[in-house]
C-alpha cells in the first residue's frame, strides 16, 4: 500500500509541504499521530497509535511522563511500536514507544546533535517493511542521512549528500533506493540515494537544465511517479507523472492544473505491476474553502472531486490493491475511524463524474536514455519529448499513439525493473508547450 507522507516537525527544513494528519506504515497496518487531550489551556499532546489491519480500527494512547511539544514527530514501525522524535536544547532525541498494560514503555535510541547552521532534522516516510527508520539533517551545503531505528547502535550516520535535500520517497519494496529532492546551484532536482552502496547518489529527474524537478510520490509496484516541475511553465510548478523503466515521456495533464488551489498527491493504488496508467491516485486539494479529496488516473483526463469525510486527518490515507481508498478520521463521536471510498475502474467508469462515494466510516469510540552513477541503464528513462496533456486540437502531444490518456488499452507497459534507476529525462519543451 502506498501511504501518506510524514507529519512535519516544528522545523522540518522541508519545502513548505502542507502538514499531514498522521503517518501510516508502507503496508498500511499501523498509523501514528499526535493527539490532544482535554481542551483550552489544559490541553496536552501525546502520541497515539492506530491499528488499521483488523476488523475495526482502534487507537492506543501512548502518553509519556510529560506532554509532547506540538512539533514532535511520530512514526509507526512495522511491529506496532511508535518512533518519536523530540527536540530539546538543540539536540534531536529519538525513542520507541510501546504499550505496557496501563502505561507506556519507552526505549531510548539516542540523540543527534546538528550543527548550528543546519535547517532542521526530520523523519523520512516509513520504510517498506517497517523495520528501519531514517531522517535527513539538511545544512546549507550538504545533507546528512541518518538511520534512526533498525541499526545496531542507535542513530547511525549513513551518508552525506552534497546540497540541501528535502522530500523523500522509496522507489522499491526493500528500502534500498531513496529519492530526495536536492537543491544545488539554485535549482532543485530529484536524485536517488543507494543505501546498499554507501549512499551513492545518482540523478533521477532532469527534465530541463533550468527547471526545478521534484519527486512527490512513487509507487514501487507499477513504477508510477508523481512529479512537480516548472519545466512546462517556467516559474509555475505543474503536477506531472512518469513511469520508471518506461520509454514514455513525462506528462503534465491539464486536468491537474487547478487555479488558486494547492494539489498534493498522497497515495497511489498498489499492485498494478504492468498497468501504471490504471493506478488510482489520491490527491489532497487545498483551496479557499478548505480541503477535499481528488481521485485521478493517468489513463483518464479528469479529476473526480469528493468532499472530505468528517474529521479526516487531512492528507493521510492509503489505497488497497482492489481500489478502495481508506481515509483515517477522528471525530468526538468516533475518535478512531476510517472512511472508505471506492474509485471506479477505468474500464467501468462509463464517464462517471465522481467516484462511487463513501461507504461509511468504521471505528471504535475508545481513546533521455542516460546512465546514472555506476553506468547501469534501463530502470528509469524516457527517450521522447513531452509536454502537457492538452486536449485542444492541433496539439501534437495530445494524440500521440499508444499514450495513456488516449487509449488505455494500448498504453505502453514498463520494462522489467533493473537494479538501479537512471534519470527520467525529456527533450527541450519550448516548441511543445502551448504558452
Amino acid at each position: 500500500m502506498t501511504a501518506c507522507a510524514i507529519e512535519p516537525s516544528a522545523d522540518p527544513g522541508d519545502g513548505g509541504a502542507p502538514p499531514v494528519g498522521c503517518s501510516i506504515t508502507a503496508e498500511g497496518a499501523y498509523a501514528a499521530r499526535l493527539a490532544r487531550s482535554g481542551g483550552g489551556g489544559g490541553a496536552a499532546w501525546y502520541p497515539e497509535r492506530w491499528t488499521l489491519d483488523g476488523p475495526e480500527p482502534y487507537a492506543v494512547p501512548l502518553p509519556g511522563n510529560q506532554p509532547e511539544e506540538p512539533g514532535t514527530e511520530v512514526q509507526p514501525m512495522g511491529d506496532g511500536r511508535v518512533l518519536v522524535h523530540r527536540v530539546a536544547a538543540g539536540r534531536h532525541l529519538f525513542a520507541l514507544l510501546y504499550p505496557t498494560g496501563p502505561g507506556t514503555g519507552e526505549l531510548p535510541l539516542g540523540a543527534v546533535e546538528c550543527p548550528a547552521d543546519s535547517t532542521g532534522m526530520r523523519l523520512l516516510p516509513p520504510v517498506p517493511g517497517g523495520e528501519r527508520a531514517y531522517a535527513l539533517a539538511a545544512g546549507p551545503r550538504a545533507t546528512v542521512l541518518w538511520q534512526i531505528a533498525g541499526g545496531a547502535f542507535g542513530p547511525e550516520r549513513v551518508a552525506e549528500i552534497p546540497g540541501r535535500c528535502s522530500g523523500g520517497a522509496w522507489l522499491d519494496r526493500t528500502g534500498r533506493m531513496l529519492a530526495v529532492d536536492r537543491e544545488t546551484g539554485g535549482r532543485t532536482k530529484a536524485v536517488v540515494v543507494d543505501l546498499e552502496r554507501d549512499g551513492e547518489v545518482s540523478p533521477l529527474l532532469q527534465i530541463a537544465p533550468d527547471s526545478d524537478d521534484r519527486l512527490l510520490l512513487a509507487d514501487p509496484d507499477s513504477g508510477l511517479v508523481l512529479i512537480g516541475s516548472d519545466a512546462p511553465s517556467p516559474g509555475r510548478e505543474r503536477l506531472g507523472w512518469g513511469v520508471l523503466g518506461s520509454t514514455l515521456p513525462v506528462r503534465f495533464p491539464e486536468c491537474l492544473r487547478m487555479p488558486d488551489c494547492v494539489v498534493t498527491p498522497f497515495a497511489v493504488q498498489p499492485g498494478q505491476v504492468l498497468t501504471p496508467e490504471r493506478c488510482a491516485v489520491a490527491l489532497r486539494v487545498d483551496g479557499a474553502f478548505g480541503s477535499w479529496v481528488g481521485v485521478w488516473r493517468p489513463a483518464e483526463r479528469k479529476v473526480r472531486h469528493l468532499p472530505a469525510p468528517e474529521g479526516w486527518l487531512t492528507g493521510a490515507g492509503l489505497w488497497t490493491p482492489d481500489g478502495e481508498l481508506r481515509l483515517p478520521c477522528s471525530t468526538p463521536r468516533s475518535p478512531c475511524g476510517v472512511a472508505r471510498l471506492v474509485a471506479p475502474d477505468t474500464a467501468d467508469a462509463g464517464g462517471a463524474d465522481r467516484a462511487d462515494g463513501a461507504h461509511g466510516a468504521g471505528g471504535s469510540d475508545g481513546a533521455g536514455h542516460t546512465n546514472g552513477a555506476g553506468g547501469t541503464g534501463g530502470a528509469a528513462g524516457t527517450g521522447a519529448a513531452s509536454g502537457t496533456d492538452d486536449e485542444r486540437p492541433g496539439n501534437p502531444e495530445a494524440t500521440t499513439p499508444g499514450e495513456p490518456g488516449d487509449d488505455p488499452g494500448t498504453a505502453d507497459t514498463p520494462a522489467a525493473a533493473q537494479p538501479r534507476p537512471v534519470p527520467l529525462q525529456q527533450a527541450p519543451l519550448a516548441r511543445l508547450v502551448t504558452k
